[in-house]
Parts: C-alpha cells; structure tokens; sequence
C-alpha cells in the first residue's frame, strides 16, 4: 500500500518573529466562501462607524495675533514654516509643529492684504493699505535645533527680538493701497492688485514693469499660473475675472459673473483649470480655454465665500466662508466632502493647504491660526507597515460599498451648526419655490419656450475676448 503525503517547509508558513504566527492558506473561490459579500458589508459599515467615533479633525491653534489673521503663506521647502500677516500691519513666522512664534515684526501701516514666498530666493513679500510692498528674509536662525532624538533644544528658536533683523530688504513704493500679491513660481516677477490695475514688478527695480487695465473700479485679487508661468488670473469688484498674458499687450479674456468673486485659485495640477470664491455662496470650476460654461458649481456654503486654495494633488480645494466655516471639495463633485467649525472660531478670511496635502491651516477674525486635518479620522505620527496595510484596506471597503443607503447615510451625515442648518432650510425654501414657479410657467407657455436654466452657466453674464 503506497500513501502520498504533502510535505512543506516550515519556514514557508511561520514568519521570523514571533515564532508563533503561522501564515494561513486560503482559496480564493467564490464558491468557497458564500458569505464573503454579507462579511465585507458588515466590515465596511462598522469600518465607516468607526471613522465617526475617531473623527478628530481639529489639531491645534496658533496663537499669538492681536488682530484678526487676513492672509497667509507657506514655505515652498518647508513644512514646519507659516507666515502670517494680520489686520493690524504685523507679520509672523511660526514653528507650525511647536506652534510658536520663531519672528514678528510691525511691517505695514493697516492691513497686511497679501503675503506670497518668492520660490527663487529664500524671502517672502507682503504688501498692504500703506501703499508699500516690502521683501523680508527668512531668518536661518529661526529653523529648530535638534540634538539628541529625545530632547529639542526650543530656547533656539523661541520669538527673541535679537534673532533675526527687523528691516526688510526691499521696499517698493506704489500710487495706491495694494489688495493682493502673488510670486511667479520661476522667474523674478511678480503680481500686485489695486485701484483699477494690475501691475507687474520686477524683485531688480524699484517700479512696475508692465501695467494692465481694463476699466475696473478696483482688483481684489490675482494669481500666477503655478504651470504656465506667462499667464495671470483676477477678480474685481465689477463682477469680472480676467485672463492676463505676460507675452502680449492686453488682457485675454474676460468673464463677468452675476455676483462679484472674492478670491481665484489655480489647479497646480491642471494649468488651464482655475477655481474662483464668490458671493453668492457657491464656488465655480472654469477651464480657460472655455469659459462660457462651468466646469461644476460647488454649493454648500450658506455665506460668501472669501479663499480658496487647492491641495498640491490637485484632486480637492479647501474654502473658508464668511458663515464660519470650513469646507473641503472634490473637484469634480458639487458638494463638500467635509465641514469644519468651532464655536468661537469666526469669519475665515484665509484658507490654505499645507504642501504635503494632509492638513488644511486657516486665519480668522478671531485672531487664531487652527490647524486641522485634511481627513477627520487620519492618525497623526509615523505608522507601521501592518497599520497602513489596515487603513487601504477599510478605506477600499469603504469605496466599494459607498453607494449602499445606510453606509452612505452614515458617511455623509455632519453635525452642523444652528445658524447653517437653519440658512440651509430656508436656502431649500427659496429653491423650491423657484422650481415650482419655473415648472408652472412651463405648463402654461408654448412648448419648447420656458427652459430650465444649466446651474452651470445660469451665473455666467457675459465673456468678453
């Protein structure tokens, strides 16, 4: 009698350490497994149940600001440095993960109306209501000093008033108070916004270089193409956003919208994408090359929307709104993804992505710098291989099953506060009663005459080339 036996090594099925964890075989036939479908719901839904227990998007405030906090700006190198420039002209430097001031200064006469870091030196520009841009050095003194792995040294870089220099290292002096300012990602120039113009500087010389007008009372905004470096986008208070090219002698084009647009944002990812904060609630998604119709219209905001700015992915754009909150879109769908808001947090006038695309950092006109996380549930630190093997795998749970009614109500559910939700309610109303007046006129009109408008251009007033 001959009997065959299967013979494996032992090193094939037990790992190195411990001894005592076997691996298991398993046999990936469907039929095998006639409950894996009914497991892996339950999974999802308790893996979605979850992420609600341990959502704990709020991370820490920076305080430090005697006024309320109206622009900011990020370190293209450096994810630990913050600038900060608030109502009352002063400027500072934080240690975002200490969150301590590593500088200040008294820079600007009123409001510091624009901070942008220059990407080809290590300095920043700040410009404001007293008529004067001025360039400021980042202190190599202020970055941290670590020594041992268990100990920092944070008396090094802890606000002194003899660390660094409080002059700045350039002045340029304009006719008018400025509103905004933006840095070419590679080149010398930059963008100033003001009284009916945009002007272009050069960091060598001491007066603009180019300027554009185009019959405007005053341009609240502008920004320079992160790709295409040629190419600037504005908004005014006419209710335009204009298309500047630096090669040629005029504006491109221009759109005018039904209500004036507070802030423009370009997809670092798409050059020829761009996304404007308006008044009338929503945000709007434009391509250049077509602007006779939205790309989406993004709507949840219950108040004017005053800054935006996109992720370094390019997949989602982060808003604050003057309702006092915080939301984060998707580019492609209507409504947010996420909503942020504290009870003594207040109008955020600034909003921005933090260049690793996992915190979004907020000014307010409480006076605070809140940091938060881009996604509520993620874990803060390093994390083991086998932790995020645990995370992709809830998270593909999570997107295979999203479309199942009680995993979807569970998943889109945010507490709200009573002065949104109740402004939702009544935004609902107004809606309703729009459609039922649009759809009365439809059944008593010829056929074809009375059209429901596309949400997508019904704001669009005119584009002018």
């Amino acid at each position: 009698m001959r009997i065959k036996t299967i013979s494996r090594s032992e090193e094939e099925y037990t790992r190195e350490r411990p001894t005592d964890m076997i691996k298991v075989f398993k046999n990936v036939d469907p039929l095998q497994h006639p409950f894996e479908k009914p497991r892996e719901y339950v999974r999802a839904l308790n893996s979605v149940k979850l992420q609600k227990v341990f959502a704990k998007p709020f991370v820490g405030a920076l305080q430090g600001h005697r006024d309320g906090v109206y622009s900011l700006a990020k370190h293209p190198k450096s994810l630990s440095t913050l600038v900060s420039g608030s109502c009352d002209g002063e400027i500072r430097i934080w240690n975002v993960p200490f969150k301590t001031t590593v500088w200040h200064v008294k820079a600007h006469t009123g409001f510091v109306r624009g901070l942008s870091v220059c990407h080809n030196i290590d300095a920043f520009l700040s410009c404001g209501d007293d008529k004067t841009i001025k360039m400021w050095k980042f202190d190599p003194d202020s970055k941290i000093v670590v020594g041992n792995k268990d100990e920092v040294d944070v008396t090094s870089f802890m606000d002194t008033d003899d660390n660094s220099s409080k002059e700045p290292i350039a002045t340029y002096l304009g006719k008018f108070p400025f509103t905004s300012i933006d840095h070419q990602v590679k080149g010398n120039l930059f963008v100033t916004s003001g009284s009916q113009v945009v002007e272009i500087w050069d960091q060598n010389k001491s007066s603009p270089v180019r300027t554009f007008e185009w019959g405007t009372d005053s341009v609240y905004s502008v920004a320079f193409n992160p790709v295409e470096n040629n190419i600037i986008a504005s908004c005014a208070t006419d209710r335009s956003i204009a298309l500047y090219d630096l090669r040629g002698a005029v504006a491109i084009r221009k759109l005018i919208l039904s209500m004036k647009s507070n802030m423009v944002a370009w997809n670092p990812m798409e050059a020829f994408n761009f996304t404007c904060a308006n008044e009338d609630h929503n945000l709007y998604t434009f391509d250049m090359r077509k602007l006779d119709k939205a790309l989406a219209v993004h709507k949840d905001h219950v108040s004017a929307v005053l800054s935006v700015d996109y992720a370094p992915t390019g997949k989602e754009f982060c808003s604050g709104s003057y309702d006092r909150s915080i939301r984060i879109f998707s580019i492609s769908e209507m409504k947010s993804r996420e909503i942020y808001h504290t009870r003594r947090m207040q109008r955020i006038f600034c909003a921005k992505y933090s260049s690793d695309s996992r915190f979004v950092i907020t000014g307010s006109d409480d006076t605070n710098i809140r940091l938060w996380k881009a996604y509520a549930a993620d874990r803060l630190g390093t994390l083991v291989q086998r932790q995020k093997q645990n995370a992709n795998y809830h998270q593909a749970l999570k997107d295979r099953y999203k479309f199942a009614p009680q995993i979807r109500k569970i998943d889109k559910h945010r507490q709200l506060p009573k002065v949104i939700l109740q402004a939702k309610k009544l935004r609902k109303i107004m809606e309703d009663s729009q459609k039922r007046k649009l759809e009365n006129r439809k059944k008593h009109s010829k056929k074809g005459k009375v059209t429901r408008p596309n949400p997508r251009d019904e704001s669009i007033v005119a584009e002018v080339q």
